[in-house]
């Protein structure tokens, strides 16, 4: 009870702040990793990881395919909302990031990115070293546009998010001998976890103060997931559940090492397993018909390329689906996501 009357008062706050003053509560935001934050910058590259197609952004403002990998806006869209900004971080690669659009932050993530650097290379895409590379250009575009006192201003009052891991298992690991014939899943998650503590130190040390991070969601559950790993079964696969529950602690210690051994830092680890597990095992309780399959296609599998315009099935209306294609949610279960987003990252805003 206390939480969601903690978010109710929040979200009156942040209504009452932004329109008095219409101005967000943190000066911009950032945000770095996979699939499920990229906001277009997979568009130009040469990787068939994209989404910058029709039937993605069909409901989507204008009804257009931006690349992000959803039918409408991405949880992250919905907590730039939550905190008051009228338009999203452009993503980095995009010609809409420049000149003043820069003030509100930029979105560095690319499709099938993750913590171990090879996964981005498998797939011609960004790995986490070039995203952070990215933001170091970008600091020095900051203050060409806001000067040097006001960029500072900016990049310690903001608040950056991080959103990885995924891919690292899903389109890395479980597929790829060259890994799971070497490593345990167990110490393939350690792997991941030491590039994520170097990571936010790297951050950390150009001025970041304010971080949130992404756990990992269940895995098991994504409906490409059950179709390549379930063995016929129509049910979450347990064993990638577990090893996502495994990474999840592991991200909490460390992210609590890091907090504690870096000064002024506020690093909140933000809980995407749980809110996602309880819409896929009780869908209806929170609105939705359908948790296995997604809209796209024949919901089982597609996604990127595979889930287009000429995709046989895709459903008419996807508020009734938890998943928009075979990994990634709907906008009507990232609004749900990104309400427990903003009530576990309170401390990154207030």
């Amino acid at each position: 009870m206390g939480i969601s009357f903690s978010f109710w008062i929040f979200i009156g706050f942040v209504v009452v702040f932004s329109g008095v003053n219409g101005q967000p509560l943190v000066p911009a935001l950032f945000i770095f990793g996979d699939s499920v934050v990229d906001a277009g910058n997979n568009n130009n590259l040469y990787t068939i990881v994209k989404a910058n197609f029709p039937p993605y952004g069909r409901d989507f403002i204008q009804h257009k395919s931006t690349g992000r990998f959803c039918n409408g806006k991405l949880a992250s869209d919905f907590t730039a909302e939550n905190i008051g900004f009228t338009s999203y971080p452009p993503a980095y690669l995009s010609k809409s990031a420049s000149g003043k659009n820069l003030l509100i932050g930029a979105n560095f993530a690319s499709g099938a990115s993750g913590y171990y650097e090879a996964t981005a290379k498998l797939y011609h895409t960004i790995p986490l070293s070039k995203q952070l590379a990215y933001y170091k250009e970008y600091q020095t575009k900051l203050v060409g546009i806001a000067g040097k006192a006001n960029a500072s201003s900016i990049i310690s009052g903001s608040v950056y998010f991080i959103s990885a891991g995924s891919s690292d298992f899903v389109q890395n690991y479980y597929i790829n001998p060259l890994l799971y014939k070497v490593y345990t899943p167990d110490q393939f998650s350690d792997i991941l976890i030491q590039s994520y503590a170097t990571f936010i130190q790297e951050l950390y040390g150009l001025g970041a103060r304010k971080i949130g991070v992404t756990t990992l969601p269940p895995l098991g559950c994504l409906p490409a997931a059950i179709t390549i790993f379930g063995e016929d079964s129509n049910e979450c696969v347990e064993k990638l559940n577990k090893v996502a529950i495994s990474f999840n602690n592991k991200l909490n210690v460390t992210s609590q090492s890091l907090q504690n051994k870096l000064s002024n830092l506020t690093l909140v680890v933000l809980d995407i397993y749980q809110p996602l597990y309880g819409l896929v095992t009780k869908p209806a309780d929170n609105g939705f018909a359908e948790a296995r399959k997604a809209c796209c296609g024949t919901g089982l599998l597609e996604t990127s390329i595979l889930c287009n315009a000429k995709s046989p099935g895709t459903c008419a209306n996807a508020s009734e689906y938890v998943f928009w294609d075979g990994f990634h949610p709907t906008e009507a279960a990232n609004k749900i996501l990104s309400d427990d987003l903003i009530i576990s990252g309170i401390a990154l805003i207030s």
